[in-house]
């Protein structure tokens, strides 16, 4: 297919989006500003604030927890790994819920934090070991929490340029990546948690409905036997094993899903912050065996979204199917990525005018969920564990809200910026995400763990351990492939080592050295003090 730009955005185009769908979606980002500023009134000290006073009940948690982990970048993701790796991409959700489900039934890291009455992580990580060390963590979390948000609203974008049909290359994205980012960051900068639930409550139930819809529709369109037959014939056994060395996994591959799994539910900021804003231990652990049908189910629908993009585009027209299956010609669009545009430009095709827009307000519902709780964690733990602890004075509970407000502002300017300007070339957003998150959670593991846990871990372990996480950034495309042309003229071809420090490979490598680092140094530079809990 030798396609023009023009006929690149021509076929893009074609989707049943109207006015209607518009109608559906402007109504229902109208109510969400509504409730940002009726909330406003609650939110008048910092605990209220991000922990929403601490008396979030088990079934609320359930589907606010929801909300935040299925936003509209893990239906982007999610879809296209799925379009790229077919039904074999079920082992990233299976995984996800049965870690989840053990994290609940033994109450793992998040019931003991719980206990302990902390607001954020980095706050534990001053009672257990000292002020430096939170301020250390502080640091690292904010830094791959943010960047690991990066594309958070590039993908919203995608998704509302695919779905509606407009054209990459116009403009259009920056200017809806803009009026996404100016809405969220109004309800939360004014309600905080209280907001974030509330919305994310609301969010929980339409999101429900536009997945469950879209996948009925679905089916009904393609025929299940079908979607496995083009699976089978087009992918073959790496369509259905995620073992398959051939295919897009593999085994590496999913020992390392195993350990995101885990990070997912037991460590990862927003997910905590949930289970910190509940009203008791035992609330937590039946929250997250609850939560263990969600966090599959996350991964699971959209993933078969993906699949059914594929089969979709596998038997439409030449033009079609050339374009989001071939290699991008030399003269397409240089906006236009095809796995990643694929999901939404076939719901646009798919549903019916009406339906779709309620599927679309669904799905922003889900990009303002992820948004807000992950703004407000990372702005919440710069205040608290970075700001607070360096100033020279107690600071008020109001300067701390007004100073997180500030923040939330400003690492929203940040996405926007990243969001245009990171290259996408290389990576899949999933792979982006294990490894930006990762630059947190590889160190955070070891110190969590061995700070709950391990009467021997030491500030001096738990502070190179944090430091050891930045090697996982190793695994990042623009770094990778830098690093390999470094090393090119003294180890061979820089495509070969490239490839041989793949995203999986450098993230388990960034693990195991900061456990090692974490258990050596411990070892070797005791406390002399003792354990700030004892103390307590």
């Amino acid at each position: 297919m030798n396609a023009t730009p023009e006929q690149v955005v021509e076929l893009l185009r074609q989707t049943n989006f109207s006015t209607l769908d518009w109608a559906i979606v402007v109504v229902y980002l109208c109510v969400s500003l509504v409730i940002g500023v009726w909330v406003k009134q609650y939110a008048t000290d910092m605990a209220a604030y991000i922990g929403a006073g601490r008396s979030v009940g088990v079934w609320l948690g359930v589907a606010t927890m929801t909300g935040t982990e299925l936003g509209l970048v893990t239906v982007m993701y999610s879809a296209q790994i799925g379009f790229t790796g077919g039904f074999a991409a079920f082992h990233i959700a299976v995984i996800a819920g049965l870690v989840t489900f053990v994290v609940g039934a033994t109450g793992f890291v998040v019931a003991p934090l719980r206990a302990l009455g902390v607001l954020t992580i980095p706050e534990f990580y001053e009672r257990r070991f000292d002020r430096k060390t939170r301020v250390v963590g502080g640091v690292l979390l904010s830094v791959a929490g943010v960047l690991n948000m990066g594309l958070f609203l590039k993908m919203g974008s995608i998704f509302i340029v695919g779905v509606t049909g407009l054209s990459p290359d116009s403009g259009a994205l920056t200017v809806v990546m803009t009026v996404l980012l100016l809405l969220v960051l109004a309800y939360t900068v004014m309600g905080g948690m209280i907001s974030v639930i509330i919305t994310d409550y609301i969010q929980f139930v339409l999101l429900s409905f536009g997945l469950l819809l879209t996948v009925g529709v679905a089916i009904w369109r393609l025929g299940w036997e079908n979607i496995f037959q083009v699976v089978a014939a087009e992918k073959g056994a790496a369509g259905f094993d995620p073992l398959q060395g051939e295919g897009e996994f593999g085994p590496e591959y999913v020992l390392w899903m195993l350990v995101v799994g885990l990070i997912g539910c037991a460590v990862w900021p927003t997910t905590v912050a949930r289970a910190l804003a509940m009203e008791s231990t035992q609330a937590v652990r039946r929250q997250f065996m609850w939560s263990s049908i969600s966090f599959t189910a996350r991964f699971l629908i959209p993933n078969f979204f993906g699949i059914c993009a594929f089969v979709f585009f596998s038997t439409h027209s030449t033009e079609m199917r050339e374009l989001f299956l071939s290699p991008l010609p030399g003269g397409a669009s240089s906006a236009f990525t095809p796995s990643l545009y694929a999901m939404p430009v076939f719901l646009g095709h798919l549903l019916p005018t009406g339906v779709l827009g309620i599927v679309a307000a669904a799905m922003i519902a889900a990009f303002m969920s992820t948004h807000d709780s992950y703004l407000l964690c990372w702005s919440s733990v710069i205040t608290q564990d970075i700001i607070a602890p360096l100033a020279k004075s107690e600071m008020t509970d109001q300067r701390r809200i007004f100073i997180t407000r500030l923040l939330i502002v400003a690492i929203g300017g940040f996405l926007l910026f990243w969001g245009l300007f990171y290259p996408l070339e290389g990576d899949t957003i999933w792979s982006y995400m294990a490894i930006t998150g990762a630059v947190y959670f590889t160190g955070a593991i070891p110190v969590l763990v061995g700070g709950l846990y391990w009467k021997q871990a030491s500030t001096a372990g738990a502070f190179s351990a944090l430091l050891m996480g930045f090697t996982a950034l190793v695994g990042l495309e623009p770094v990778r492939q830098t690093l390999a042309k470094t090393l090119a003229p003294v180890m061979g071809d820089s495509e070969t080592i490239a490839a041989a420090l793949s995203a999986e490979r450098c993230g388990l490598a960034a693990l195991l050295l900061t456990c090692v680092m974490f258990v050596a140094m411990s070892l070797l530079f005791p406390d002399t003090r003792p354990d700030a809990r004892q103390r307590d």
